[in-house]
C-alpha cells in the first residue's frame, strides 16, 4: 500500500521465531506496519537455550543497512542483539545521521542468561549508541550492568533511569518484568516518570518479550503515535501476547504475535 507505515529492525535471528528479528517483523505485521530487517549475528537456538552464536561481518551489517535505508527508508527503527564492539560501531556511524527514530534494545545476554555482547562491547553501547537512541530499554538486569548498580524496585528504577538518560538518549523506558507483583515499567521523558503497569502472568512462555516490546513501540512510533501513546499501545500488546501464548516448546516458550490490542 503507497504510503504505508515503515520500520527496520537491526537484530540477530532466532530459528525458534519467538525472539530476535523473527519476532520483530512478526510484531511489525500485526501493527500493520512494512517490517524491514538487517540481520547481526545468527544462533543456534530453541526454548531450552542457546547453543551457537556467529557475528555477521561488520562491514555486512552496515551494507544492509545503507540497502534499505536508501531505498524504503523507515519511519523508526530499533537495535536489538548486535554482538560485539565492530557491529556497535558501525551501526552508531550510520545512526548519525537518521532523522527518524531509534530505538535501543540492549541485548546482553538471552533469557537463560547466554552472553549474547562481549564485555569489551558494552563501553561501546555506552558511548557510541546511547547518545544516538530516542529510547533506550532495557530490563533489570542490563540497567544494572549499564549503570554499575543493583536496580530493584521501583524506586530503585527511577534512580536508575536517570543515571542512563545521562548516557544520552532522550528517554528511558526502563522495564520491570523481573520484579514482584504487577509489571511495571517506568519511563523517564523530559524530565518526568511515567508508570505502565499491568497485572503480572503466571507463565513460563516469556521467550522474546523484550525483543516484542521494544518492536511493538518501533511499529507504533512509525504509525505516527506520540511516544507516551506508543509504549501504552505495546504495552496491551504484549500483556495480551502473553497471555495468549500458544504453550509452545520444553522451555520458555514463545509468545502469540497475533494477539489483538
Amino acid at each position: 500500500m503507497p504510503g504505508k507505515p515503515v520500520a527496520l529492525t537491526i537484530a540477530g535471528s532466532d530459528p525458534s521465531g519467538g525472539a530476535g528479528i523473527q519476532a520483530d517483523l512478526k510484531t511489525f505485521q500485526q501493527f500493520d506496519v512494512y517490517g524491514e530487517a538487517v540481520v547481526t549475528l545468527i544462533t543456534v537456538q530453541n526454548t531450552r537455550g542457546v547453543q551457537r552464536i556467529e557475528c555477521l561481518a561488520p562491514e555486512l551489517v552496515r551494507d544492509q543497512i545503507r540497502a534499505v535505508v536508501e531505498d524504503i527508508p523507515p519511519a523508526a527503527a530499533k537495535t536489538g542483539a548486535l554482538g560485539h564492539r565492530g557491529i556497535i560501531e558501525a551501526v552508531a556511524e550510520l545512526a548519525g545521521g537518521w532523522a527518524f527514530p531509534l530505538i535501543v534494545d540492549p541485548v546482553i545476554a538471552s533469557k537463560n542468561g547466554t552472553p549474547l555482547l562481549t564485555p569489551d562491547a558494552v563501553d561501546a553501547l555506552k558511548v557510541l549508541l546511547l547518545p544516538r537512541a530516542f529510547l533506550l530499554t532495557p530490563n533489570l538486569d542490563e540497567a544494572g550492568l549499564l549503570t554499575g548498580t543493583d536496580v530493584s524496585g521501583i524506586e530503585g528504577m527511577r534512580t536508575a533511569a536517570r543515571k542512563l538518560a545521562g548516557l544520552g538518549p532522550r528517554a528511558v523506558l526502563l522495564k520491570g518484568g523481573h520484579l514482584a507483583g504487577d509489571a511495571v515499567d517506568v519511563l523517564f521523558h523530559r524530565g518526568e516518570f511515567r508508570e505502565f503497569r499491568s497485572a503480572r502472568i503466571a507463565t513460563r512462555h516469556t521467550h522474546g518479550t523484550g525483543c516484542t516490546f521494544s518492536a511493538a513501540i518501533t511499529a507504533a512510533l512509525a504509525s505516527g503515535d506520540h511516544l507516551e501513546d506508543a509504549i501504552a499501545k505495546a504495552k496491551r500488546y504484549i500483556t495480551e501476547a502473553i497471555r495468549t501464548n500458544p504453550g509452545l516448546g520444553a522451555g520458555d516458550g514463545p509468545l502469540n504475535h497475533r494477539a489483538l490490542f
